[in-house]
């Protein structure tokens, strides 16, 4: 197995018993002390689930030791059950799983040394860093496999049948209650161009809430075949809590070939995204949603293509990682972020999953820990079993 550097001390931080993983880089796998990493093991990484296959889910700590918590039946290879720790109740975890009797899907709450102590009527996204709410919306209408989850099919309808009650909804985490922030026919009306919806395929996803849990950024998607996805086009909205300013802040022509990840940046209302706007290569991007006419300004040049990048905590350091060079290699970047100066801290030969595309594909996915301490990315470079691994920085 190729180390992972030469200059810093990768730990594996998973045992080799299968395969194990977080999931995205948009969310905060540790609990509050640090003490609990939450982690998926599954037993395949070669073909999508199938209705009824479950996963494991876990914790691992700082020194590796791995302990089995429960099971779900909603899980997915690149996000996982969307399982994160509750940021008000520290023993506590939010888990997606599939209710067998109503047949429909949930969220759960784990205590630790305790089981589960509640529920949920409907399936989680993300969570508010504030703790008090959570983003929910139709997991079951994202066609793309890798990110949905088995036991739901894909829906025959192009466009939601209610649109005027369907769309971004928010959870309160202590009551359960549940409010739609933005319809469909809400986003339809602010759709830069809504008649190429026509015939088209509609679904949300990759719903995230900003740092002082005051607005809520997520894509709005579209695509001609919702059985065969290629090619889809992309559109991303923010609006506040209640739902008032719902915006669509960057429309499909800024995307295509040119974006492919996005996520809240240090402040209210900045977005960090990976532009290849410039044509030579997948620049580190930070823009106002407020600001208009539109300004991006540019952090740091690209380090490869298309990349997952996420601020540290303190707001002073990026990282980013890459998809395969030619080489099957993915590269992990640490960018000083007042400077633009890159240093590259990993590379991750994935030449041995054979291949490593599409929807069961091991992304690094890179996320810090609260303090910036630690940073944990997924792998499959050992050529066997696709692991978490830890860098102590």
């Amino acid at each position: 197995m190729d180390p992972i550097s030469s200059l810093y001390n990768w730990r594996r931080l998973t045992p080799d018993d299968g395969h194990y993983f977080f999931g995205y880089y948009d969310r905060n796998p540790w609990n509050a002390d640090q003490t609990l990493h939450l982690m998926m093991k599954i037993d395949q990484c070669e073909r999508l689930p199938l209705p009824g296959e479950t996963a494991e889910i876990g914790v691992v700590t700082p020194k590796g030791e791995y302990r089995k918590i429960t099971e779900t039946r909603a899980w997915c290879h690149q996000q996982g059950c969307m399982e994160l720790f509750h940021p008000l109740r520290p023993d506590c975890f939010i888990y997606n799983d599939f209710d067998t009797e109503t047949h429909r899907l949930e969220a759960r709450i784990y205590q630790l040394g305790k089981g589960e102590v509640g529920r949920y009527s409907d399936p989680i996204y993300a969570l508010a860093p504030n703790g008090k709410f959570a983003v929910s919306l139709d997991i079951g209408r994202i066609p793309r496999r890798g990110y949905s989850y088995a036991d739901v099919p894909v829906s025959d309808d192009l466009h939601p049948r209610d649109c005027e009650n369907d769309g971004l909804f928010m959870i309160d985490l202590a009551t359960g209650e549940k409010k739609l922030i933005a319809s469909y026919a809400a986003m339809l009306e602010q759709h830069p161009y809504r008649y190429s919806t026509e015939g088209n395929y509609i679904w949300l996803n990759h719903a995230i809430v900003n740092c002082d849990s005051t607005r809520v950024l997520w894509l709005f998607r579209q695509t001609a075949d919702q059985y065969n996805v290629r090619g889809w086009k992309t559109f991303m909205y923010t609006c506040d809590l209640e739902g008032s300013d719902i915006r669509c802040t960057l429309p499909e022509p800024f995307w295509t070939n040119k974006i492919s990840h996005q996520i809240w940046g240090r402040t209210t209302n900045e977005i960090l995204i990976d532009a290849n706007w410039a044509g030579t290569g997948s620049h580190a991007i930070v823009y106002n949603e407020n600001e208009y006419p539109f300004r991006a300004k540019k952090i740091a040049d690209s380090h490869g293509i298309a990349s997952h990048m996420v601020f540290s905590p303190d707001g002073t350091k990026l990282l980013a990682d890459s998809y395969p060079d030619k080489e099957g290699i993915q590269h992990l970047a640490l960018i000083d972020v007042a400077t633009g100066k890159m240093e590259l801290i990993g590379h991750f030969n994935h030449k041995p999953e054979r291949p490593n595309i599409g929807e069961t594909r091991c992304d690094i996915h890179p996320r810090w820990s609260p303090d910036g301490h630690y940073i944990t990315v997924d792998s499959i470079h050992d050529g066997k079993h696709r692991a978490c691994y830890l860098l102590e920085i």
